[in-house]
């Protein structure tokens, strides 16, 4: 506790913070996280109950990002899982998993990064588990999609990108340009 003659000064100040109180410090991070579409399917049941052939499973999964407004983006992580036999589809499940990100005094190559490779694997952990409830509630073993390594599909997307842009003669477009 402070004693009356003592001077206190504000602990949340910022040093880097300009002159006017302005914050130029790099900021991102996850605002709000949720469902944006979800899908399941069980288009054989009860029949898919008795097939005894082994299932394949097929994962798919895309990344989407948007800018809503000036520091906010909606980043979007789409999976789609689908199990099948020789006798027909067993079930399928369609998940947009979205977040809102926001970004402040970010560069654009560390925005881009953030935005298609750290955002997504933020998100990643809540989406499995959405998908696992989603196929034990067709009334299978829930699906446990192992881990991505997102920043590294990250940088082979760039690598790709860089590679194609040489064989084109030109020159790469900047991050989030593409």
């Amino acid at each position: 506790m402070a004693d009356e003659g003592d001077v206190l000064t504000d602990l949340n100040m910022d040093p880097a913070a300009g002159a006017n109180g302005a914050d130029n410090q790099p900021v991102a991070g996850i605002i709000q996280q949720y469902v944006k579409d979800l899908s399941v399917e069980n288009p054989n049941a009860p029949a898919c109950f008795q097939w005894q052939s082994q299932p394949e499973v097929d994962i798919q999964f895309n990344i989407a990002a948007q800018q809503i407004d000036g520091e906010v983006h909606e980043v979007e992580l789409k999976i789609n899982v689908t199990s099948k036999t020789k006798e027909g589809t067993i079930y399928l499940v369609e998940l947009s998993y979205a977040a809102l990100v926001g970004m402040r005094n970010l560069p654009d190559e560390q925005a881009h990064h953030f935005l298609y490779a750290e955002a997504p694997r933020l998100l990643f952990p809540f989406a499995r588990r959405v998908i696992a409830d989603a196929t034990r509630d067709t009334g299978f073993q829930p699906m446990q999609i192992e881990p991505i390594d997102f920043n590294g599909l990250y940088m082979q997307q760039l690598q790709r990108r860089a590679e194609e842009q040489a064989a084109a003669g030109g020159d790469m477009p900047p991050a989030g340009e593409a």
